[in-house]
């Protein structure tokens, strides 16, 4: 199959019969074998009811149905579990990407050999207080924390090779970062594209001001998990280090300084405390290390490492 093209969807019943026929003219108009996968993702219209029309006329559509609201994330992840095209194609419902894109999309991922292109709509139609300002500024720090120069790491119209999809586990509201979650899993040849984007026909929007702290927190989590998910060690042993050092150097003085000058007592001390402070961590975040060695080392998938090819095996 040549592709699949993955629609995560939420209360979108009025876009469905459209966005689908648009697909189909678009695979149809260049000979693509293909299906389409709507994840349902617990709509409270009739958007599964829609879905299922849809089937009956083209039986290239197929349709998961979540039983209640997962978020994107899930819907993406169970999408691309589904999929069996050589190229996957992922899209919003609400007809503000294009299908249009499709051939392009697919051509950098065949021809040029990328392993993600991800679309960049430089030119927005949405309200540029609440979305544009936040987007830039979001997209910014993921850039300089992933270094991955992306202008839109959000962007819904993304393509992907069939292994990338195949080796990637998207969760919570990691869908923003689908490019990091590539990156450390070794997929680095990631490409943009400048992508049209389209006023909303149908409805509003499901995402609130709540994506922004959600995202810079997912960021902060996939950042460490990328680090040092095989060695967590390497993170609490330093830091645990640092403090028990800092304390021990706190301590040593206070002893010296009490043995010089008996007068002062050493527990009527500021220094005291902190050193002491300072210790206690350093040991707590030592156990949390070795606490996180033993989970990673017997959790499913550890030595589950991705490999490029084999030969005479």
């Amino acid at each position: 199959m040549d592709l699949s093209i993955v629609v995560p969807l939420f209360n979108e019943e009025e876009s469905l019969p459209e966005l689908c026929a648009w697909i189909d003219r678009v695979c149809e108009a260049n000979g693509y074998s293909y299906e389409v996968i709507l994840v349902d993702d617990g709509s409270t219209d009739s958007s599964w009811d829609v879905v299922q029309k849809i089937r009956e006329t083209n039986p290239q559509v197929k349709g998961i149905k979540f039983q209640r609201n997962y978020g994107k994330s899930a819907a993406l992840n169970e999408g691309f579990k589904a999929a069996q095209g050589d190229v996957v194609i992922t899209m919003d419902a609400d007809l503000q990407d294009s299908p249009d894109e499709i051939p392009e999309l697919r051509r950098m991922i065949v021809v040029d050999g990328f392993d993600l292109v991800s679309g960049w709509k430089k030119k927005r139609f949405d309200n540029t207080l609440t979305k544009n300002i936040p987007s830039k500024f979001f997209n910014a720090v993921t850039r300089k924390v992933s270094n991955i120069y992306l202008h839109d790491f959000n962007c819904g119209l993304k393509a992907y090779r069939k292994k990338v999809v195949k080796s990637i586990e998207v969760y919570g509201e990691m869908h923003r970062y689908i490019p990091v979650l590539a990156k450390w899993a070794g997929f680095r040849r990631i490409g943009e594209k400048v992508v049209e984007h389209r006023a909303r026909k149908y409805g509003v929007t499901k995402f609130g001001w709540e994506r922004f702290v959600n995202g810079f927190l997912d960021l902060m989590s996939i950042t460490f998990v990328g680090k040092f998910s095989k060695r967590p060690m390497h993170f609490f042993g330093l830091w645990g280090s640092l403090f028990f050092l800092a304390g021990l150097i706190m301590a040593l003085y206070l002893i010296v300084a009490k043995l010089l000058h008996e007068e002062v007592w050493v527990t009527n001390r500021p220094a005291f405390y902190l050193a002491l402070v300072s210790i206690i961590l350093g040991v707590q975040l030592f156990l949390a290390g070795f606490i996180s060695e033993l989970v990673a080392r017997n959790a499913p998938g550890r030595n589950a490492y991705l490999i490029e090819e084999k030969t005479g095996l």
